[in-house]
């Protein structure tokens, strides 16, 4: 795409924008959030019209529980490819807008500062999904869609999908489709184009040890255990000092990677001064003096975390206490072939072998992981739209895996399509943080690269 072409495709995107920019502010109002069940109903039947009005059909799906799940359909023009459809999937649902007093404006109220859209919610997720029904719009003024086009929304994707499962196993043919687009996706630092295949699974555990039924007098550890010193060793017993994780099992199943995979994840920027700065790091990397490089690990590599560790008095002063029990937070973000209900099994028997039977150990959050090959070629059409649509002006990267977490190993599991994430966010974009945001831009940049993404699906 030449740059007077690109020039034209994002100033079209910018116009329909303009034109439907009161119902993406309206939608911005919502306040969504699954975790506190605000707004659900009427977001249902915002989005619902939304679609209405872009010239979709609609189903709202809520026969298994949860928050529904809400179909969209378009179907292809005459002159268009019938035969192949495209589906995205997006959610509604929104974080809390927790801490109120670090935002730089409401929350629920859309700002614009120096071309800058701040909301809860804008870039996680709603304005992916305003940009593609913005890219329908332009696509139904100039002819009509090449493809059919359908929608998964849903509504519980910041509480974990617990319910999205149900609904594409009872509906998959109602969102049978060619190819998936992914709800999430953003520039990098570098204001590099990200092209995601795939994102990590994750399996959550609270872990808890109790010793006595009161706390206890310091002076009795002469006889009594100690329970955050117990848990302190049940922990370390899963991981050694080089930071690898010595749990039997926990990386059986993970298929070797290809020299494809290799080659995309060498081909990461990654800046290690950069991240040492921006996090204050005090150590090393832990990649350092292996053979994995940290673009490598982040894409393709399981971890284990420790993310809360609690026991006893942790307030000021001295209090000479022996806890009665200690408690734990553990995340293990898992990678393909790992499943959270293996990585469970193969913790619960690690502590039992090593004689922590008296470690509570549960699962409280748990997702699949999922990676779409970078040779696929839906990836790569992906890849080449993007860098029709963006030229020299913002180069193209293909990250094997993002680093966030979502459902869509459901899609590969009961829909098995390819996937693939693009969005409008930036690197500052803050989802789930206060002062959330896209910068208008990349917003009307990702419309045009929707619209040329539809127009070569249906070819």
């Amino acid at each position: 795409m030449t740059q007077t072409n690109y020039s034209t495709a994002v100033e079209a995107a910018k116009e329909m924008a303009h034109k439907r920019m009161a119902e993406f502010e309206d939608y911005l109002r919502m306040e969504s959030v699954s975790t506190e069940n605000r707004q659900i109903p009427e977001t249902v039947a915002y989005v619902k019209g939304l679609i209405e009005r872009t010239g979709g059909e609609v189903q709202v799906l809520d026969d298994l529980g949860g928050n529904p799940v809400i179909y969209g359909y378009f179907k292809a023009s005459p002159q268009g490819n019938s035969e192949r459809t495209l589906l995205f999937y997006n959610h509604y649902d929104v974080q809390p807008s927790d801490p109120l007093e670090e935002w730089r404006t409401e929350p629920f109220e859309p700002t614009v500062v120096d071309g800058v859209l701040y909301a809860r919610g804008v870039s996680d997720n709603k304005a992916n999904f305003m940009a593609r029904l913005n890219a329908l719009s332009l696509l139904n003024e100039s002819g009509g869609l090449s493809c059919n086009v359908k929608f998964l929304l849903e509504g519980e994707e910041e509480i974990g999908s617990p319910n999205l499962g149900k609904y594409i196993e009872k509906y998959a043919d109602l969102f049978k489709a060619d190819a998936c687009i992914w709800e999430a996706g953003s520039k990098d630092k570098y204001e590099n184009y990200v092209v995601s295949a795939g994102m990590k699974g994750i399996a959550y555990f609270d872990l808890e040890v109790d010793t006595a039924n009161i706390d206890i007098h310091s002076s009795m550890a002469a006889i009594i255990d100690n329970p955050a010193w117990r848990l302190i060793h049940a922990l370390e017993s899963m991981k050694n000092s080089k930071n690898e994780i010595v749990v039997d099992g926990f990386y059986d199943g993970i298929p070797p990677l290809s020299d494809k995979d290799k080659a995309a994840a060498a081909a990461q920027p990654f800046d290690a001064k950069q991240v040492a700065e921006q996090y204050g790091l005090t150590g090393k990397f832990i990649t350092e003096g292996t053979d994995v490089s940290p673009a490598e690990a982040l894409a393709f590599y399981p971890t284990m975390t420790v993310c809360g560790f609690s026991s006893g008095y942790t307030g000021p002063g001295i209090k000479t206490v022996l806890p009665r029990s200690a408690k734990a937070k553990l995340d293990c973000r898992l990678v393909p072939g790992q499943s959270p209900e293996n990585v469970h099994e193969s913790l619960r028997r690690h502590l039992d072998a090593h004689g922590y039977e008296d470690v509570r150990l549960t699962m409280i959050a748990a997702e699949g992981a999922q990676r779409t090959s970078v040779e696929d070629p839906f990836i790569e059409m992906v890849v080449q739209t993007a860098q029709a649509v963006y030229g020299d002006k913002n180069p193209v990267v293909v990250s094997p895996s993002m680093a966030g977490t979502g459902p869509s190993e459901l899609f590969e599991k009961y829909l098995k399509l390819p996937i693939a994430g693009v969005g409008a966010g930036w690197a500052h974009s803050g989802a789930h943080a206060p002062n959330e945001n896209v910068r208008l831009n990349d917003y009307y940049e990702k419309i045009a690269h929707m619209v040329h993404l539809m127009e070569v699906f249906g070819r």
